[in-house]
């Protein structure tokens, strides 16, 4: 799939919580809704939402709540167009576009 075509295309975004689905969404400044993994290592995707969630950055929905809250939760961001921009422009401060640059120096540090 080229999720680049469907970030794209989306207003709102449901998505786990795990940090490469976070990061290509604060590159793509894309109001969220999480639903994280609850089966994952630690239940690292719960804390990587709620650090979203505590800058104002995006919703979670637990698991085992999403069947009653999911659809609801969407439905009302979807007619919050001031909360979908709110979403937007602090999840877009967390978005690194130049890793690759940042990583390279790094190793080029390292190695001298």
């Amino acid at each position: 799939m080229q999720m680049e075509y469907a970030y794209a295309a989306a207003d709102i975004v449901i998505s786990r919580s795990g940090a490469m689905a976070i990061a290509e969404l604060a590159v793509v400044q894309k109001p969220a809704v999480f639903v994280p993994f609850p089966f994952a290592a630690e239940d690292h995707q719960t804390e990587n939402a709620q650090n979203l969630v505590n800058k104002n950055a995006a919703i979670l929905i637990k698991n085992n709540e999403a069947l009653v809250k999911l659809i609801p939760a969407v439905i009302e961001l979807s007619k919050n167009e001031s909360k979908q921009q709110e979403l937007k422009n602090n999840i877009s401060k967390l978005g690194i576009t130049n890793a690759d640059e940042i990583i390279a120096e790094e190793i080029l540090h390292i190695c001298k």
